[in-house]
C-alpha cells in the first residue's frame, strides 16, 4: 500500500511538472499567420520588395514577432489595427532587432523607429495616429533607404498595384 501512494504522489508530481513546463511555454505559438507581397517605394523611386506576414486579430498583435531567433531581410510583419490611433509597442519576448514602420491609412510611413533593442519593455510610440505598422529586420529602414514619407503597397492596405 505504501508503494501505491508513493507511485500515486510520483505521479501527481510529474502531472503538475508537465503543467508547469507546459505554462511557461510560449502561448504565442499557437497564433498562425497568412502572409502577402507589400512593397515600399521611396522617394527616390526605388520598389523594395517584401514578404510579410500579416496580424490581424488581438491574438496575432500580441504575439508580432515574439520568440522568433531570426528573419529573413526581406520578411516582416504587418499589424493591422482596423482605425486609425496612436500606436505603442514594445519587445517584450522578442529576440531579434526590429525597426517599427508606422503607417498611415493610405500607406504614407509616417514615423520609424529604427533598432527597437531585443526584450526591452520600453514603450515605443507612433507618434501620432496610424493604422498599420510594418516590423523589419533591425537596420533595414536604413539598408534600403526607407524614411519618413515613402509609400507601403500591400492588399492589406488597399494600395497594391
Amino acid at each position: 500500500m505504501a508503494v501505491g501512494s508513493a507511485f500515486k504522489t510520483m505521479l501527481s508530481a510529474i502531472a503538475a511538472l508537465a503543467f508547469f513546463v507546459a505554462a511557461t511555454l510560449p502561448s504565442s505559438a499557437q497564433e498562425t499567420f497568412s502572409s502577402e507581397p507589400l512593397t515600399i517605394q521611396t522617394s527616390n523611386g526605388k520598389i523594395r520588395e517584401f514578404s510579410v506576414e500579416l496580424a490581424n486579430t488581438n491574438g496575432q498583435r500580441q504575439q508580432g514577432l515574439m520568440y522568433r531567433k531570426a528573419m529573413a531581410p526581406t520578411n516582416g510583419m504587418l499589424f493591422d489595427f482596423g482605425v486609425d490611433r496612436e500606436v505603442t509597442m514594445w519587445m517584450r519576448n522578442t529576440l531579434i532587432p526590429l525597426d517599427m514602420l508606422f503607417i498611415s491609412k493610405v500607406g504614407k510611413i509616417e514615423h520609424i523607429h529604427a533598432n527597437a533593442v531585443p526584450h526591452s519593455e520600453s514603450i515605443i510610440s507612433s507618434r501620432g495616429a496610424v493604422r498599420y505598422v510594418l516590423e523589419l529586420s533591425g537596420g533595414s529602414a536604413a539598408n534600403f533607404g526607407i524614411k519618413i514619407g515613402d509609400t507601403v503597397r500591400s492588399a492589406q492596405i488597399g494600395n497594391a498595384k
